[in-house]
């Protein structure tokens, strides 16, 4: 991909302006034309929209006084967005809406309280097998490891999954949400994953698919997610 340039007026760039998208690999900037995806307003994306909207709303609604709190509680949390030097940090806004899907993933929707981000434990996630899978679903297995975590129990594994033919790269706007069925039960354990409807969702066909999957540990007090882990591998049908 063409690499960004900075010069006297722009020394760094990201997100997207119009068709571009700006991004950051390895510290340094690239650009690209903006994806389009193919499912435009599926009943899926609706239902994010809609509930996007709710988590906003929630947010007006609260009192002055607790969305200052919030605030408080956003200080010390550090952006996962350019730049890179420490400094740069999120909003109570952005921290409670966080909260608000999170909650909304693990099937509690609701108004969460204010909370202190606590540092996620280090994890390893990586892909254990297959179980119950038919001809466009299943049950994914993850070996979950949380080494010196007191309280694995606290969280839930989530990922986000596009299945491709194989040999295919990865496209982020076709990643899709899929979380475990149970939290953690240890900090070495097994996780199951349900997905469904693989062929019509990523318009695939064939027997043997490419996973390109991100996976993210959900705080079940908090709703907080932590930054995500990438893994690929491959899956027979």
């Amino acid at each position: 991909m063409p690499s960004f340039i900075p010069n006297i007026l722009i020394s760094d760039c990201w997100g997207s302006a119009g068709q571009v998208t700006f991004y950051h690999r390895d510290g340094k900037c690239y650009w690209k034309n903006k994806p389009a995806s193919e499912f435009s307003e599926t009943s899926r994306q609706l239902d994010q929209a809609q509930l996007h909207h709710r988590a906003l709303e929630a947010w007006r609604s609260l009192e002055h006084k607790v969305q200052e709190e919030w605030n408080r509680h956003s200080d010390p949390v550090v952006s996962h967005r350019p730049p890179f030097d420490g400094t740069s940090r999120i909003s109570g806004y952005n921290l409670f809406v966080s909260a608000y899907h999170g909650f909304a993933q693990l099937g509690d929707e609701h108004i969460p309280a204010p909370a202190a981000f606590v540092e996620f434990p280090v994890f390893v996630a990586n892909y254990a097998g297959t179980e119950e899978f038919g001809p466009d679903g299943g049950i994914i297995k993850f070996r979950v490891e949380m080494p010196e975590c007191l309280e694995p129990e606290r969280y839930r594994l989530l990922t986000k999954l596009q299945f491709t033919s194989p040999g295919r790269g990865r496209q982020p706007g076709y990643l899709r949400n899929f979380i475990a069925s149970e939290n953690c039960t240890s900090d070495d354990c097994i996780v199951s994953v349900p997905v469904s409807n693989i062929r019509s969702q990523w318009n695939v066909e064939g027997g043997l698919f490419q996973v390109h999957c991100r996976l993210l540990l959900l705080d079940s007090r908090t709703g907080y997610r932590s930054q995500y882990k990438k893994i690929p591998f491959l899956i027979s049908l």
